[in-house]
């Protein structure tokens, strides 16, 4: 399996599960759990109807990946920030407006 993180726009099927999904963030926080996940997706191929529809879940609960999405420069420079700032976050540890302005920040 490819290493974590994947483009937007990837569809992936995670374990146990019957519904594929699709990227569309990252490190989103569960603030009612303290917890800062790897990925946020929709259902594919309905898409977000519903922001309370949205999926929080980690690299290692990918079972299948079934399309890797748009890779270019800007995804590159991006999941190289996000790689850099993963290393140090721990669930409930993160400061998570230091990694705001971190992801921000890579944007410009």
């Amino acid at each position: 399996m490819r290493e974590k993180f994947l483009p937007i726009g990837s569809v992936v099927k995670l374990k146990g599960a019957t519904k594929e999904i699709m990227i569309v963030g990252y490190c989103p926080v569960d603030s009612k759990e303290s917890t800062i996940y790897d990925y946020t997706a929709c259902l594919y191929p309905e898409g977000i109807i519903n922001s309370n529809q949205l999926l929080l879940f980690h690299h290692d609960q990918i079972e299948t990946i079934y399309f890797v999405g748009f890779e270019n420069d800007e995804y590159k420079k991006i999941d190289k920030t996000i790689k850099d700032m993963s290393v140090g976050i721990k669930d409930a540890t993160a400061n998570v407006e230091n990694i705001k302005i971190e992801v921000m920040d890579s944007n410009k």
